[in-house]
């Protein structure tokens, strides 16, 4: 990336090339100053994209044979029709074709629907010339209203055939419901009862829910919850997760399993002295031990699998989990060449695996504890769902480049460039996420099946959904394998495509949509969210500002707000100010602008108590954190947010976040446990009285 915001010359028709692959060769950085790509980066990102470029001297015959390509593109792989109405559909033709073509659209139950279109009464759009060839793009509708649902559109004619996938779905997203709700947030890693192997599991997240139900609350909420690699690979990032599409055993309450009453090897496993001090170990560590956890419930789970007979549940849980014995054969064949996917020989790697490529017992192992992880997830959600409370899950951006995901579904993603993010003030040489981006092109192709799974798989479970980094359903900031972050570019995707399906699989599931939208992000996202009914992210400590007129702007009705997330301070570190204090000691800024930094704390902190106080929510004496956020919470609560989420930890001021963006072992990241038990929690005042007023808040806003 060209650091002087100076515009860098491009190779003649490089530019075009990029535009026609949706790759974007300048952008806005925070300050509002256009930085310009690295013409060596754009190549290398559009080789990431399997564009044949190699060199500067290809692109003028790569450049003909897009846009060559792109002329013949009848329509468009996927369309999408609003509300079901599919109007001013493209259609391309070669300016001999005429005639009648038939159109026929078969609907997601099987129904079909043909109409026939006379080609020279339909509108011209535009004329293009290619080869010494006319393409001329005309436009089509189909007067019939379709329902909501994922229908297959055919056109045929002498001379042509062309086929997409027409989304039909409502504009905007499911929003029903009860408004002015509350809830708390806690990652389930972090929640732990006397019941607990040193981390949270279902049960746990159950009586979490349950409690929340007790106190009026609305919704819990916790970090991402699908499977993981946790021993080779080692990634306990719930961010990078081995796949979207099952949930963690790390997470199963193993003493809730119904075969551990009939296996007595795992009974006699669990009571040896041995396994005993090494829980009790796990249960009185400040911090979670994902390695020596997983070793220690695999120990008892793998005489669960040996004894389980029920067959008949076995069946029901493939039958619903179409790819669970595939996934289950993958792990169980990565188990058995002890490497990540990419380093399997032929044809392992290329997805073809046979009985000879794993154990047996250990592919029965996986699917055994995918089936307790399934039937454990819906007795949660169940839980929440008849208690009125919604399950509030989080979807990352992508998956670790080992995962299951990558392996099976290879041509969805863009596995030669991972996702990141431009150099900025906080890092200088920008960020690589290490995950593999989905592939622009080759998802349209495939209809969505990957995403559309991944989707479903969580909006079955949650009833509200939270998508991570939610710009990236509009452009993805790409970094080619072998370069650093700062020869990435920008790579656009079709955001109505992506808006179509939430917005459909949110009808379908009854689940409200957040996407997580801070930062400095594109003038046009924020439209786009509420012309789509997506939730708003509203987090009180970037807001919270000294020099406005308002101290603490009134979140909007379309938002779900809190305090902090999970990636930033706790609001007592906020507060403090301790988290400049962190930032100088990592060298992420210098000793002036810290100083600078806590000179603007100290005023915020002022017109805070001033704000707090003329709003009554304040006493004169009252000025220590706690006393504080519960008063930011009851005037956040006081506010039109749909939704108020509380994280538990900042009510007795938690010193440390779960996560210190751009640090790995510099930090304890993801495996911090929560100072007090669930049980501590329920009969702690400091932990009562703001929920209990934050729900007051709430409740005289629905009147």
């Amino acid at each position: 990336m060209n650091a002087t915001g100076q515009a860098t010359r491009f190779p003649t028709g490089l530019r075009q090339l990029a535009r026609l692959y949706g790759v974007e060769t300048s952008y806005h950085d925070v300050r509002g100053a256009t930085q310009y790509a690295n013409p060596e980066g754009v190549i290398a990102v559009l080789r990431g994209l399997d564009v044949p470029v190699e060199s500067p001297s290809e692109i003028t015959d790569v450049l003909r044979a897009r846009r060559l390509e792109l002329a013949r593109r009848v329509v468009e792989p996927v369309i999408v029709a609003w509300d079901g109405r599919l109007r001013n559909a493209d259609l391309r033709l070669p300016s001999h074709v005429s005639g009648r073509l038939d159109l026929t659209i078969t609907l997601e139950g099987g129904d079909h629907h043909i109409q026939h279109l006379d080609v020279g009464s339909l509108p011209r759009t535009a004329e293009n010339d290619f080869d010494g060839r006319r393409f001329i793009t005309r436009q089509f509708s189909v007067p019939r209203r379709l329902p909501t649902g994922y229908h297959g559109l055919r056109l045929r004619g002498a001379r042509t055939s062309a086929s997409a996938l027409v989304i039909s779905a409502p504009t905007r997203a499911y929003s029903g419901g009860k408004k002015n709700q509350w809830g708390v947030f806690l990652p389930l890693y972090a929640l732990h009862t006397s019941r607990s192997w040193g981390a949270g599991n279902y049960s746990d997240l159950q009586r979490l829910i349950d409690w929340t139900a007790e106190l009026g609350g609305d919704a819990v909420a916790t970090l991402p919850l699908f499977a993981a690699f946790l021993d080779r690979p080692f990634e306990p990032s719930p961010y990078s997760p081995a796949s979207r599409l099952f949930w963690n055993e790390f997470f199963v309450d193993i003493e809730a399993v119904p075969e551990l009453a009939q296996s007595e090897a795992a009974r006699e496993t669990m009571g040896r002295p041995a396994f005993r001090r090494r829980l009790t170990s796990l249960r009185n560590d400040e911090t979670v031990h994902y390695k020596t956890g997983m070793a220690l419930r695999r120990e008892v789970l793998e005489e669960l699998a040996v004894s389980c007979s029920r067959k008949g549940d076995i069946r029901a849980f493939t039958s619903a989990n179409s790819l669970a014995e595939d996934y289950a054969r993958f792990r169980a064949a990565m188990e058995a060449q002890r490497k990540p996917w990419a380093k399997w020989p032929e044809p392992l790697r290329g997805g073809h695996l046979s009985p000879d490529d794993y154990d047996p017992d250990v592919m029965r192992y996986h699917l055994y504890v995918q089936m307790l992880t399934w039937e454990q997830m819906r007795s949660v959600s169940g839980t929440a769902r008849r208690r009125g409370v919604a399950l509030y899950l989080d979807m990352p951006l992508g998956a670790s480049p080992a995962s299951y995901d990558v392996w099976r579904e290879r041509e969805s993603f863009a596995v030669r460039l991972s996702g990141g993010a431009p150099p900025d003030a906080l890092f200088s040489h920008g960020q690589n996420w290490g995950f593999p981006p989905a592939h622009p092109e080759a998802i349209r192709k495939h209809g969505y099946r990957y995403w559309i799974s991944v989707v479903r798989h969580l909006m079955k479970a949650s009833g509200v959904l939270r998508v991570d980094h939610v710009i990236g359903f509009h452009h993805l900031y790409c970094i080619p394998a072998g370069y650093d972050a700062r020869h990435g570019v920008y790579v656009r995707y079709h955001p109505e495509e992506f808006y179509a399906i939430l917005s459909l699989e949110s009808h379908r599931n009854k689940t409200l949509v957040v996407g997580e939208d801070l930062g400095t992000v594109p003038r046009y996202l924020p439209p786009a969210m509420r012309r789509h009914g997506i939730y708003s992210t509203y987090v009180a400590q970037f807001h919270l500002n000294a020099n406005r007129a308002v101290v603490l702007p009134r979140p909007r009705p379309l938002t779900v707000a809190t305090i902090n997330t999970h990636d930033t301070p706790t609001f007592a570190a906020f507060w403090q100010g301790h988290d400049i204090d962190d930032r100088l000691d990592m060298g992420l800024t210098t000793p002036t602008d810290a100083e600078n930094e806590r000179e603007k704390r100290a005023h915020m902190r002022k017109a805070t108590l001033t704000f707090l106080r003329r709003q009554g929510l304040l006493g004169r004496c009252e000025d220590d954190h706690v006393n504080i956020l519960r008063a930011l919470l009851v005037a956040m609560g006081s506010s039109p947010t749909r939704l108020v989420l509380a994280n538990i930890e900042d009510l007795w001021g938690a010193p440390k976040p779960q996560n210190t963006p751009g640090t790995t072992t510099e930090r304890v990241n993801w495996r911090n446990r929560a100072r007090l038990s669930l049980n501590e929690m329920r009969q702690l005042e400091e932990v009562l009285e703001p929920l209990v007023a934050l729900d007051a808040a709430r409740k005289r806003r629905r009147k």
